[in-house]
């Protein structure tokens, strides 16, 4: 029998269940233990119904902590967390080697943990400045297209090269029985798994990384009051969800500030450049036009010639009234 055919009641119902609004801005996620940061940008994206959204690195599923979701247009912006300092805390065993860095993998070695607090803070003394770290095989590092994690399980062991990193921060927390919790304030490309192995082996005991929260990245932080957990976002009201997006000019908050007229605005928009006397700034900045509506990101030059280099989609109205624009979902 063949199946009844739809009315166009039933019709429109169907494409109002595929339609997604334009929702720009920035959610500061808690991530939880155990799923990807594409399933998390997947969930927010679907509490927000948005059309458009993704992360601004990676935390791995054994990871949890802050991983700031972008929407709409502020997926423009992105990229410059990527190349952003983070800050962790990072619970670390003592005395227990895996073949992985972390409590995912096996155990492949095992000592007496050296639990002496002196004895640990003359061992991170070495771990602050610039370092050199090998790449772990089990990461999302990828060789001719493929993470090395796949080759890693497949017993296969690929050539990487060291990478310079720093630690711009790195504090005992505390110590408990054989476990230790540290904060490490670093570069982009650090791993945090290498640096516990590193850090067990300058002990002398060996030691795995047992618990890794991200607390900030960038200028943003877990402990902003807009902040929340994936289930409260997925629980809350639409006007309380609402309320957690922040503009999507957060991600660039670190950046100066210049004001342009109307005119020079419109300019910019068009993708012309201009030429700003006495900026006083040389490199990337924010940009803002008349009640100060925030335009984009534009790079200074020398006699302040100013090239647009991402600017929010024509003249990007407030917030407000973006949410009310639907965009028809185009088929996966």
């Amino acid at each position: 029998m063949s199946a009844p055919k739809r009315g166009p009641r039933a019709l429109r119902a169907q494409h109002a269940k595929r339609a997604l609004h334009r929702v720009d801005g920035v959610i500061l996620l808690n991530k939880p233990l155990g799923i990807s940061s594409q399933q998390a940008v997947s969930r927010v994206r679907h509490a927000f119904n948005a059309a458009k959204a993704g992360h601004t690195g990676t935390l791995d599923p054994a990871a949890d902590g802050l991983l700031p979701i972008c929407l709409g247009e502020a997926t423009k912006f992105s990229h410059l967390l990527l190349d952003a300092d983070k800050t962790y805390l990072a619970t670390v065993r003592l005395g227990v080697v895996t073949n992985t860095g972390d409590a995912e993998g096996e155990i492949i070695d095992s000592k007496p943990a050296v639990t002496d607090r002196i004895t640990i803070l003359g061992a991170l003394e070495q771990f602050r400045g610039e370092l050199t770290q090998m790449p772990p095989m089990h990461s999302a590092l990828k060789h001719q297209g493929v993470p090395l994690y796949e080759y890693a399980r497949k017993g296969i062991e690929i050539e990487r090269q060291p990478r310079t990193i720093r630690i711009h921060d790195l504090q005992l927390i505390e110590i408990n029985d054989i476990f230790m919790k540290i904060r490490v304030h670093c570069s982009k490309g650090t791993y945090i798994r290498v640096l516990a192995a590193d850090i067990g082996a300058a002990l002398g005991c060996g030691a795995s990384l047992s618990g890794l929260t991200r607390t900030q990245a960038g200028a943003l932080e877990l402990s902003h009051p807009a902040a929340c957990t994936l289930e409260a976002l997925q629980t809350m009201t639409e006007a309380d969800r609402q309320a957690r997006l922040l503009p999507v000019d957060t991600l660039l908050a670190a950046l100066p500030v210049l004001t342009v007229d109307a005119a020079e605005a419109e300019r910019l928009l068009l993708g012309q450049k201009l030429g700003l006397k006495h900026v006083g700034i040389t490199g990337f900045a924010r940009i803002y036009g008349p009640n100060q509506r925030f335009l984009g990101l534009v790079e200074v030059g020398e006699g302040g010639r100013t090239v647009p280099y991402r600017m929010l989609a024509q003249s990007q109205e407030t917030n407000e009234a973006s949410r009310e624009e639907t965009l028809e979902e185009t088929p996966g």
